[in-house]
Formats: structure tokens, sequence, C-alpha cells
């Protein structure tokens, strides 16, 4: 039990359907930054299938997902919940590798893409122009943990903008300085960060600074350009678990999440689809 990862207290609204945990009729580890499409995505799709009215569904980093599944569960306010979902979605093809390799997976297949981008306050006091920018002792920052797989999307960010030079300024000078400060659940800290003022800025993904700005939260966006966005490389995937607890309903989601319905669902968020 001790390897077992830890859910932070607070991350009840990273559990949605917690109530239905114990007898659920779908079970969902979805890649945190999808929070803000799962409540119409989720309602969608029990319209189509009614049968799956009890959807428990997480909403947290894909890194901690992942360890629940390898684990076999995670510690939430002392309970141990859950490492067996039927679906599991994620934006490291290596952690779908890595399931594969261990015989959990058949197969899986990427459903949509992403970019990056960097959330300041609402209008940008720090006059923050684009990746250089972090660098500036002036500037704090919120930087994603390695748990959180946007992580590694980031520092490649870093590489292209200014090199090896950048990425050990931001993530290990800075970190040392106490202004890179790190998240363990990047989607729902940094924007609070920004907020109350504990840090300037974020680097996060497109859809979470708009679903920010729709929600009337006093923060914008720096586009950091296509060159640096890694909107070429960003992939999620999407895989069935073997023995899924729910097969019918899990085969069912995987098919929903291709659909011109589910598209349109994540189009209306800020999501690219994948049409590779």
């Amino acid at each position: 039990m001790s390897n077992l990862p830890i859910i932070p207290d607070e991350r009840i609204e990273d559990l949605i359907g917690f109530e239905h945990r114990h007898q659920a009729d779908l079970i969902l580890f979805m890649a945190g930054n999808q929070f803000m499409v799962m409540p119409e995505l989720l309602q969608a799709f029990k319209a189509q299938y009614p049968e799956c009215d009890k959807i428990f569904c997480e909403t947290l980093p894909p890194g901690l997902e992942f360890k629940q599944i390898i684990e076999g569960g995670a510690l939430f306010r002392g309970e141990v919940l859950t490492g067996e979902p039927d679906c599991f979605t994620s934006v490291a093809e290596s952690s779908m590798e890595e399931l594969a390799n261990r015989g959990r997976i058949e197969g899986y297949r990427p459903y949509l893409r992403n970019r990056l981008v960097i959330m300041v306050r609402e209008g940008n006091p720090k006059g923050i122009k684009g990746v250089q920018d972090l660098a500036r002792d002036d500037v704090v920052v919120s930087q994603p943990g390695p748990m959180e797989h946007i992580a590694a999307f980031i520092e490649e960010m870093y590489r292209a903008a200014g090199g090896e030079e950048l990425l050990e300024r931001i993530l290990k000078e800075k970190q040392a300085a106490g202004t890179t400060i790190v998240t363990k659940v990047h989607h729902r800290e940094t924007p609070k960060r920004i907020l109350e003022g504990s840090a300037d800025c974020g680097p996060c993904w497109a859809t979470e600074a708009i679903h920010a700005k729709k929600s009337g939260l006093a923060l914008d966006m720096v586009e950091v350009g296509p060159g640096l966005d890694q909107s070429d490389k960003v992939k999620y995937f999407v895989t069935v678990l073997k023995g899924a607890p729910h097969p019918e309903a899990a085969r069912h989601f995987f098919d929903f999440l291709f659909s011109d319905v589910a598209r349109a669902i994540y189009s209306a968020h800020g999501f690219l689809p994948f049409d590779g």
C-alpha cells in the first residue's frame, strides 16, 4: 500500500461521480486537462447509452492515473480507490506502450490534439510576450511537475525557444530561487496561483486558458506560436484495459470518442481534431 499514489484531499472536483465509485456502470481515467469537457461529453454519452447512467470519472494528471493503474489503486482521504478503469486516456504514448508491454492493453488510438500557451493575469501586467520571458527574474512561473505529462511537452518548448540554457534557467535556477514553483495538479493550481498573485504565469494547454476565460476568470493567454506550441506533436490516446470491469460500456465509450458528437464537443472547447 505504501507505493499507492496519493490524490490530494482537495481534488474532489476531479473525481466526477465519486458517489458511484463502488457501483459504477463505467469507470474512466481521463487525462486531467479534459475536465472542462467531461460534463457535456458524459451527458451526450449517456443520452446514447442510458444503461451507463452511473459513471465514475477521474480527471487527474495522467501520470498519476497511470501509476494508479500500475499500483492497483490510489489513496484519497484514507480510502483506496480502484486501479482498474475501463478506459484510460493520456498524452504520453510511453504510458500506452508500457501498459501494452505489461499485457494490460491490446492496443490504443489517438483521438485529439492540443497546443501549448502561456496563461497570464488579465491585461498581462508583466508584459509577457513569449517563452523567453519566463526566464526573467521578476516573473514567477507556475510549472507542471514531472508527474504531469504536459511537462515533457513544455520542456521541448523551452528547448526549441532557447536550448538547454533556457531549460536549465527555468527549471533549475529559478526553482532554486523560488521563482519557478512546481504543481501537482497543474490545471487546477496554475490559474488559482495567478489569480491569487503567487505566480505571474504558467505554461498550459490552450484549452485550459480558453476555459478559464469562458468561466469569467481574470486570466488571458499568450500564444507562443506554431513553431513552439507543440501542436504537431501532442496527441491524446485512448485505450480499453484488458479485464475491464465493464467491457461493453468501455467499448461503447471508446467508439464514442471518435463520433461526430464527441468531436464537436471537444472542438467547442478549443481542442484540435486528430486527423492523422
